[in-house]
């Protein structure tokens, strides 16, 4: 199916073709019809299925249609559309897409990316006389509109970008604090890889009878569903010796003296900022081209990582969940999860930076054995059957950790640690 056929312009759809979309993917094919319509929308797909192309492009085509509508824009433009996104990097990318899809129109819309770590002046200047459409991080865009940089009340179209991340507890204010702001008369487009009650309950609330995209989504889970072409692996080790079982993984693709361009690339998740630079810098220390990625560095120094790890200068990145959402990286072979993560939902975002657009990748969790309890979990959630595997030479000696025991019949708990319920009952029992 063409995109022409979904209502999209010959121009728009050579320039999508031109940046490798050849064909919409699924979720392109239900949400660009509904978008060019200004319906409102609901879309739920994994991580790599096109969703920022699912709103640009169509978004592009209607911003046109007005721009030639009303003739020259003039200095001072109306912001008519604003895409709110929870990261630098989505926020950075979103507005790549947006400047490379536009090439294509007669005329440029001007277009403001807006996201804090950086000085706030020059986001400043490069908004005077405003912008046609934004793509911000919440707390900078309230931090411009508090300085009279930017208004609002002229968005004709809202896009909420990663919404499940934007409902965490560090955007929740922000993000009220926005929708405040806004007309009440306008389009919005909520995308999201999950589904958890929050997203639904901001579904009811803000779109008015949407029209609703589902692409490989479970409804009554807190996920989406891993995509099929990622091969996923679970590995039981020691805690002690993953940083040695990751060298050897890691290794079995590296050769002493080989070019880094030609090594295949891993991207390694842990839980903490320290944890990345300290696995990264044991990593190189063995001969392994890694370096660490975290929200410690400046702006500055996480692109230009990230753009050289893109590149292949660099084999191994080892990072926070900063990098579970909104990067994408082409061909990416292999995540590795060094540290579970904390969440169902975010093992899945992690496992969608390999296996994008449709190509094979490899997904590999290491899981000590005070930790089975939670991977169990995450299975669980993710409707996953992963059996822990054991590598020759790395047989775990660690104990696991007894399951919960449920206390006078109310049943057991979750995770791998009691609730403040469960040690009360425990106390009274125990009295």
């Amino acid at each position: 199916m063409p995109f022409v056929s979904l209502g999209l312009s010959p121009a728009l759809a050579l320039q999508a073709r031109d940046l490798g979309l050849a064909n919409p993917t699924p979720i392109q094919q239900q949400a660009i019809p509904a978008v060019l319509a200004q319906r409102d929308l609901w879309a739920c797909a994994p991580t790599g299925s096109g969703k920022s192309a699912a709103y640009a492009l169509p978004l592009l085509q209607l911003w046109q249609q007005r721009a030639a509508a009303r003739g020259h824009t003039g200095f001072v433009r109306p912001l008519g559309v604003l895409v709110l996104v929870p990261t630098r990097e989505l926020a950075v990318q979103v507005g790549e897409l947006f400047a490379d899809l536009s090439r294509a129109l007669a005329q440029q819309p001007r277009l403001g990316v807006l996201y804090g770590g950086v000085s706030i002046n020059p986001q400043m200047m490069r908004l005077r006389g405003s912008a046609d459409i934004v793509v911000a991080t919440p707390g900078r865009l309230l931090d411009l509109v508090e300085r009279n940089a930017l208004r609002l009340g002229s968005v004709q179209h809202l896009v909420l970008d990663e919404a499940d991340r934007l409902l965490d507890a560090g955007f929740a204010q922000e993000l009220q604090s926005v929708l405040a702001l806004l007309p009440r008369q306008r389009q919005t487009l909520l995308f999201s890889a999950t589904y958890p009650d929050a997203v639904q309950t901001l579904a009811r609330t803000l779109l008015h009878d949407p029209v609703e995209a589902r692409v490989d989504a479970l409804p009554e889970q807190t996920s989406a569903v891993s995509p099929q072409h990622i091969a996923q692996r679970a590995i039981t080790v020691d805690s002690t010796r993953r940083t040695q079982l990751l060298r050897q993984l890691v290794q079995q693709d590296h050769a002493p003296g080989a070019d880094p361009a030609t090594l295949e690339r891993t991207l390694v998740f842990v839980a903490k900022r320290h944890t990345a630079e300290v696995v990264a810098a044991k990593l190189y220390k063995a001969g392994i081209f890694a370096t660490a990625f975290h929200g410690d560095m400046s702006q500055g120094a996480r692109q230009q990582v990230l753009d050289e790890f893109k590149a292949s200068r660099w084999q191994v990145l080892v990072t926070t969940d900063l990098a579970a959402r909104g990067i994408d990286i082409a061909q990416l072979p292999r995540v590795l999860n060094y540290d579970l993560p904390r969440s169902a939902a975010d093992y899945i975002h992690r496992i969608g930076r390999t296996g994008r657009a449709g190509a094979a990748g490899e997904a590999i969790s290491l899981v000590m054995p005070a930790e089975q309890a939670h991977w169990r979990l995450i299975c669980k959630r993710n409707a996953l059957d992963l059996p822990l595997e054991q590598l020759p030479g790395f047989e775990p000696t660690e104990p696991v950790p007894p399951p919960p025991v449920a206390q006078d019949g109310t049943g057991g708990i979750k995770g791998r640690r009691p609730s403040k319920k469960d040690k009360l009952r425990a106390g009274k029992t125990s009295g």
